[in-house]
């Protein structure tokens, strides 16, 4: 006989029941036994533990860090390593790249004749290095041979002041006029230096020069006045700076240039003859009259001054003027790249004089040179030129304002004839207009 259903289901429930009462009991009987395992602990590495912190406090410690230095070259770096509580333990120092020991106690292994050490105080092992070089540069270890071994490090820094070096630094340069120029300058050091250039003397630097706080230096269609000398400036914060000279030469032909090609004298009176010059190498200057050179004496007095290395002035003075010393006067100048000339005219005062048509007036400037370079301007040309344009320029002018004036009266007359034909058209529009007008009256 089967049981009642409501007895079954309350059966079945007691039974899940017990199964989950068992399977908590279980979870929270586990949990148990891993908290209880974690919380305690073996005698044995309890002891251990307590050991080592025992062994640990008696071990050396350093007292202090190892400072960071930074030495010129040259001097001496003191590397200081303080450390408590050594007892028997030793002391080293080590180069850290290299891995190379330096000391041990108070001993220097090293072949390094420049380190020394020292124990001061009984408690700071001091090494010294003398004459330090940039090679030192790097990280030095002080370490102890505990079991692990301890062991600190601090940093050398060795600065070099800057050094120009010879190459590929420029040397003094010769250069053609018109030409392109680049001037170099290298330099080493540390930290690395920077590189300015400038003009000895604080001289301007002229137009066309480029890169002035860098290595190289360019001066685009060098000329005459970029002659002279350049300095190289090295710096890095680190005293002395250093500079190297540079000198640079720019050759050209002569040029002449004559303020007054025309003179007038008068008998026995002292007359002085100018002509200027450039030129570079140096030229050789002198005067001439009918073909023959003047020299020193009781009548000619000539002279130079120069003015800078490519400059001359060049003066002939005439100290009693007689009949004979009306005439042509040249002035020579050459030197290896060419040659020029050029003329002064002396006349007597008391003549009327009236020079050719080829020549120049007393009031004209020429200037004179070889090659491309020779260039003469003439005034009285000149003025003869603009006096002919001048002519044509008003005759130009005068027909433009007839042109004009017979465009305005055009334009006149077509207005005129524009405003007759529109009053026409405006009547016959009013008239048209009063006509429907009066046809709609009508109409009404």
């Amino acid at each position: 006989m089967g049981k009642p259903p409501l007895l079954r289901v309350r059966m079945e429930f007691l039974q899940w029941s017990t199964i989950a009462l068992v399977i908590v009991a279980c979870i929270l009987n586990a949990a148990h036994i891993s908290a209880t395992a974690q919380g305690e602990q073996d005698p044995d590495d309890t002891a251990e533990e307590t050991n080592s912190y025992i062994l640990d406090k008696d071990l050396p410690k350093f007292g202090e860090p190892i400072q960071n230095l930074t030495v010129p070259v040259g001097r001496e770096a003191v590397l200081t390593c303080v450390i408590n509580n050594l007892q028997t333990y030793k002391v080293a120092w080590l180069r850290v790249d290299t891995q190379t020991i330096l000391t041990i106690q108070t001993h220097v292994i090293t072949k390094n004749h420049r380190m020394t050490i020292a124990h001061v105080e009984g408690r700071a092992w001091v090494l010294r290095i003398r004459d330090v070089k940039e090679s030192d540069k790097g990280w030095y270890m002080c370490q102890v041979n505990t079991d692990p071994m301890r062991n600190q490090i601090g940093y050398l820094n060795v600065v070099v002041p800057p050094n120009i070096l010879d190459y590929p630094t420029s040397t003094d340069m010769v250069v053609r006029e018109g030409s392109n120029v680049t001037l170099k300058c290298a330099a080493s050091g540390s930290p690395t230096p920077s590189i300015m250039w400038r003009r000895e003397g604080n001289e301007p630097v002229s137009a066309g020069a480029t890169s002035l706080n860098s290595s190289t230096f360019s001066i685009s269609r060098v000329n005459r006045l970029h002659m002279g000398a350049y300095l190289c400036i090295a710096s890095n914060g680190i005293p002395p700076s250093v500079s190297k000279r540079v000198m640079l030469i720019v050759h050209f032909p002569p040029m002449i240039w004559i303020q007054d090609q025309l003179v007038g004298a008068a008998l026995g009176q002292r007359l002085t003859l100018e002509c200027q010059s450039e030129a570079y190498p140096r030229s050789i200057n002198y005067w001439m009259k009918n073909d023959t050179i003047i020299t020193q004496g009781k009548h000619f007095d000539p002279s130079i001054k120069e003015i800078n290395s490519y400059k001359v002035v060049m003066k002939l003075t005439i100290k009693d003027i007689n009949i004979a010393d009306f005439g042509t006067y040249k002035c020579v100048v050459k030197n290896s790249l060419g040659e020029t000339d050029g003329s002064i005219k002396v006349y007597h005062k008391n003549k009327i004089y009236r020079p050719p048509l080829d020549e120049f007036s007393s009031s004209s400037n020429k200037i004179m040179g070889t090659g491309d370079s020779s260039e003469t301007w003439s005034i009285d040309g000149t003025i003869e030129k603009d006096r002919d344009h001048r002519y044509r320029d008003n005759g130009a002018s005068y027909s433009e304002d007839q042109r004009e004036k017979e465009a305005f009266v055009d334009t006149e007359g077509n207005s005129h004839a524009s405003l007759h034909g529109v009053f026409a058209e405006n009547g016959l529009l009013i008239c048209i207009c009063y006509a429907l007008f009066i046809l709609t009256i009508s109409v009404r």
